[in-house]
């Protein structure tokens, strides 16, 4: 450290991180070398900022809501206007820390890139600048040791709550300010590669959306140009589309495995399906079977959005039956290639002619004549392989953006769970 810290104009002993003057030597000081950490009340090096605001005299001011918040990210991707609420608020001013103090299991904490009001269920911290660097307060806050003792001191059963008074007196490790520095550049640098991977994946999702739509949107202009035919679902098929079996499954039982609503949405072609079995006899292990090229269809779902989800059932070394809640179609590979028919029917042309025919009472379903009226393009069997190939590529691609990601956050959070514990 320097023999004097600057000091920020009117605020004697105040130090921010572009007036610290670290050690000549701060990027090579051992990540976790913790001599001269000192044991420190959080209430020391940070504080609670509880400015109130009211919608009304803030109407075209950014609103940040605990809904707005990812679990476990230090960035706001979306908010909503002070038009939009009513009631007190709290005001947040750029770099101020948004903590989710309602429910803190949730970890929902996020660096604040602009000025605006927040949820009052939220806390506004603020570092205290001559005790802990504000680059650095995040990371801590969003380690294992932070959040276990915020989940610990929350009072309340329904709706769990964390008291100020409470936190401030809470106990944690602090390294000195130049380590702080060194910390607070290697997470942040953490955390710089997983934004710029979202961002990779973002974009990849919006080229695949466009090819999905460009292309299906191309080939049912050529069915009514006469170029191409089509069909019904229900007319490229070689067996009638079957409701699954009803029956109680066991995670750590024997018999056949069971495909349930969870694989579909997990994408079980992917990945194994579920550890579920159900046993069945021989007639119901035939009637109800999930076999290699099937499509299977989700048809009953609490919300309009999982109605008639569909994946394809790969190869597989076992047999496999389907539950209640889905539906099987079995397509005529000299028709239709299965992939194509799934990737048709996630399409958003797909989607909303699936959602339009679905009907609601105390659950959102759809029946098989429905889905058998599902109209498919029909171009040859080489374009249909093309246009699966290309979106499993695309979906591929963003498999392993998506690995990348998670392997950054998994990186950073190890990094801090490792200095403060």
């Amino acid at each position: 450290m320097s023999e004097s810290l600057a000091t920020t104009a009117g605020l004697p002993g105040k130090t921010t991180l572009s007036d610290l003057r670290p050690n000549p030597l701060w990027s090579e000081l051992p990540l976790f070398d913790r001599t001269g950490w000192k044991r420190v009340r959080f209430g020391d090096f940070a504080q609670s900022i509880g400015e109130r605001a009211e919608p009304k005299d803030a109407q075209e001011e950014i609103y940040v809501g605990l809904e707005h918040i990812d679990p476990q990210c230090l960035h706001i991707r979306r908010w909503g206007k002070g038009s939009d609420v009513t009631g007190t608020k709290l005001r947040f001013r750029k770099g101020d820390i948004i903590f989710g103090r309602r429910r803190a299991y949730q970890r929902k904490l996020a660096v604040a890139e602009m000025d605006g009001i927040c949820s009052a269920h939220a806390m506004v911290v603020r570092a205290r600048p001559d005790k802990v660097l504000p680059e650095f307060l995040p990371f801590l806050m969003m380690s294992d040791r932070f959040m276990n003792r915020a989940v610990e001191i929350s009072v309340g059963s329904l709706s769990p709550t964390i008291n100020w008074t409470t936190l401030k007196l809470e106990e944690f490790d602090l390294p000195p300010l130049d380590q702080q520095r060194r910390i607070a550049e290697i997470l942040w640098a953490v955390d710089e590669s997983e934004k710029s991977r979202n961002r990779v994946k973002g974009d990849i999702e919006a080229l695949k959306l466009a090819y999905e739509v460009n292309e299906f949107d191309r080939l049912f202009e050529e069915v009514r140009d006469g170029q191409i035919k089509s069909a019904k679902l229900r007319d490229v098929l070689r067996t009638p589309i079957c409701n699954g079996i009803f029956k109680t499954s066991d995670l750590f039982g024997k018999g056949t495995l069971l495909v349930n609503v969870t694989d579909i949405y997990s994408g079980f072609r992917a990945v194994p399906p579920s550890l579920n079995r159900v046993e069945v006899t021989q007639s119901e292990g035939q009637r109800f079977s999930a076999k290699p090229g099937d499509v299977i269809f989700n048809r009953s779902s609490l919300v309009l959005a999982g109605i008639g989800h569909a994946c394809f059932v790969p190869e597989w070394d076992e047999d496999m039956v389907f539950e209640c809640h889905l539906m099987r179609a079995r397509p005529d590979p000299q028709i239709i290639d299965s992939r194509f028919m799934c990737r048709y029917a996630l399409s958003p042309r797909g989607r909303r002619f699936l959602m339009s025919r679905a009907q609601t009472t105390t659950m959102t379903t759809i029946n098989q004549g429905d889905i058998g009226d599902m109209p498919f393009p029909l171009p040859d069997l080489d374009r249909q392989n093309a246009v699966a190939d290309h979106l499993d590529d695309l979906e591929s691609t963003i498999a392993e953006v998506a690995q990348a990601i998670a392997s950054d956050a998994t990186l950073k959070s190890q990094i801090a769970n490792q200095l403060f514990t």
